[in-house]
């Protein structure tokens, strides 16, 4: 009997893998899904592939490795989020702390965009790899932005502090979720943290 032809890694035949305008769409869809619900240690590229419905060179053809695939899905998840710069420039630079704020827990507070926000935040938690992928989103895509925006000393400090306040206080609410904080009203959150935040992104120096 003939040997069969070992599989290359790359684009796949058509009838092999289903490939079709739509295919790169459902992988992506089928990883944030697979990420999400068993976070990026226990996800696998072939567990994406079946879920998606496609063979795993097609994966690999569109997205690369794991980390590739698990950063395409998290860029899409986390979207919503990278508008935060926006809000620095749309008003003076006196009110940024409480528009930034408001804004942030505007994400979180959204049931449809918190869900794949707890999936990165605890994939990054939990992985190195992840964490590298999300640290240098956020870097990149959040940060340096709201950085640029400011024009003050220290900005990238300034808006790194900011970040960590926010997302400090995200992890206790809706990951960790600490009473109570958890079941606080996200107004009253918000009137107590913003003067921090702006204090941070506006403040005098050191």
């Amino acid at each position: 009997m003939t040997p069969a032809t070992p599989r290359r890694r790359g684009r796949p035949s058509r009838t092999e893998s289903a490939d079709t305008p739509a295919a790169r769409d459902r992988i992506l869809a089928a990883a944030r899904e697979e990420f999400s619900e068993r976070g990026y240690d226990k996800t696998s590229v072939r567990g994406i592939a079946k879920a998606a419905g496609v063979d795993s060179a097609l994966v690999h053809h569109y997205f690369g490795t794991k980390e590739q695939v698990f950063e395409a899905a998290i860029t899409l998840s986390f979207a919503p989020a990278m508008e935060a710069p926006r809000t620095v420039e749309e008003g003076p630079l006196d009110g940024v702390g409480e528009r930034l704020t408001r804004f942030i827990f505007g994400v979180w507070e959204n049931p449809a965009t918190r869900k794949p926000l707890l999936a990165i935040v605890r994939s990054a938690v939990n992985n190195e790899a992840a964490a590298a992928v999300f640290r240098r989103i956020i870097v990149t895509q959040v940060l340096r932005r709201i950085a640029d925006r400011l024009d003050v000393p220290d900005a990238e400090l300034r808006a790194e502090l900011a970040a960590a306040q926010l997302v400090g206080i995200a992890m206790l609410r809706y990951v960790i979720k600490v009473e109570p904080l958890a079941s606080a009203d996200p107004e009253q959150i918000i009137k107590r943290v913003a003067p921090v935040v702006q204090a941070h992104l506006t403040g005098p120096g050191l």
